[in-house]
C-alpha cells in the first residue's frame, strides 16, 4: 500500500538526511542512501534490499515506479510517496523524474566472489574521493572485471556521492573492503599477478603482456600506491605520456590500463 509523507520533520525524512551525510550513521544502522532511478533499479536488480523507497508524486508518475519495480529480486518494504518540500532534504536531483531508496548494505566477503578463467581484479588504495570511486567503478564495469578491491579506504563507499558517479555500478561490480594485507594472500592464493601502476616503473603498459590473470593496483592521486603495494607487486609498470604533467586522474588511469588488458585479451 502507497503511503504519504509530506512534512520534511517526519522522522524517517530526517533520519534519511542523517544517512546521506554521516559514515558514522550509515555504519551504525548498516544501511545507506541510493538515488536515481536506474540506481535504484540496477541495486534492486542486484539482490540490494530497500527498507524503502520514495518518490516526488508530482513529478515522477506511478508508472515509472512501477517500471522501476518491474525487475527487482525483491520489493522494496515500504513505498513512500512525498512533496516537493519532502524530497529538497533528502535529494540531490529535485523536480525531475527521480526516486531515493534507503538499502540494507550488503557485506561482499573475498569468499562470495566466482572469479572468470581469466580475471581481471582492480585493486583501489588508500581512495580518498568518492567521485573517483564511483568513476573507476563505473570503468571497472565497462571493462567487465571480476571483482574491486577496496584496500583501506579513506571514504566510505556506500557514499552517496560515490554512488551517483558510479551510475549504478557500485551495484553490479563485486566491491569487497579490505586490508592490504589480505588482498595480496587471496591474490597470491589465486595465482593472479599483481601489477603495480608507478611513475618510477621502467616498465610501459603496453609493452607488458598483460593477458593473464592480474589484478592492478592503484592508489590515491596525492600519494600514489604505498611502498607495501610496490614491494609486493610482481611487475610494476607506466602508462607513457608525453605532456608536461607527470601524472593523469585516477580515475582516467584505471581506464587506460583495465582497456588495455581488455584489448591484449581480445587479440586472435
Amino acid at each position: 500500500m502507497l503511503k504519504q509523507i509530506t512534512s520534511p520533520q517526519n522522522p524517517l525524512i530526517k533520519n534519511i538526511a542523517v544517512l546521506g551525510a554521516k559514515a558514522r550513521d550509515r555504519r551504525e544502522q548498516g544501511l545507506f542512501v541510493a538515488e536515481g532511478l536506474r540506481e535504484v533499479e540496477l541495486a534492486l536488480r542486484s539482490g540490494f534490499v530497500a527498507e524503502v523507497v520514495l518518490f516526488e508524486e508530482a513529478v515522477t508518475p506511478f508508472s515509472t515506479i512501477e517500471k522501476l519495480l518491474k525487475n527487482a529480486a525483491s520489493q522494496p518494504a515500504e513505498l513512500i510517496a512525498t512533496n516537493a518540500q519532502v524530497f529538497e532534504k533528502i535529494a540531490y536531483r529535485t523536480g525531475v523524474p527521480n526516486v531515493v531508496a534507503v538499502f540494507k548494505m550488503k557485506n561482499v566477503t573475498l569468499e562470495d566472489l566466482q572469479l572468470s578463467e581469466n580475471p581481471l581484479l582492480l585493486i583501489m588504495e588508500s581512495m580518498e574521493k568518492p567521485g573517483n570511486l564511483g568513476a573507476m567503478l563505473r570503468t571497472a564495469d565497462a571493462a567487465g572485471v571480476d571483482a574491486v578491491l577496496v584496500c583501506d579506504p579513506h571514504t566510505d563507499i556506500s557514499n552517496p556521492n560515490a554512488i551517483r558517479a558510479s551510475l549504478g555500478a557500485i551495484f553490479t561490480v563485486p566491491v569487497v573492503a579490505l586490508s592490504s594485507e589480505a588482498a595480496v594472500s587471496f591474490l597470491h592464493s589465486n595465482n593472479i599477478k599483481i601489477m603495480a601502476t608507478w611513475l618510477e616503473a621502467a616498465n610501459s603498459l603496453y609493452a607488458t603482456d598483460l593477458r593473464q590473470p592480474l589484478a592492478f593496483v592503484l592508489g590515491a592521486e596525492a600519494t600514489g600506491i604505498s611502498k607495501f603495494w610496490v614491494e609486493q607487486a610482481d611487475e610494476r609498470v607506466i602508462i607513457p605520456m608525453s605532456g608536461q604533467v607527470d601524472s593523469l586522474n585516477v580515475s582516467a588511469s584505471a581506464a587506460i590500463v583495465l582497456f588495455e588488458a581488455v584489448r591484449q585479451s581480445r587479440e586472435v
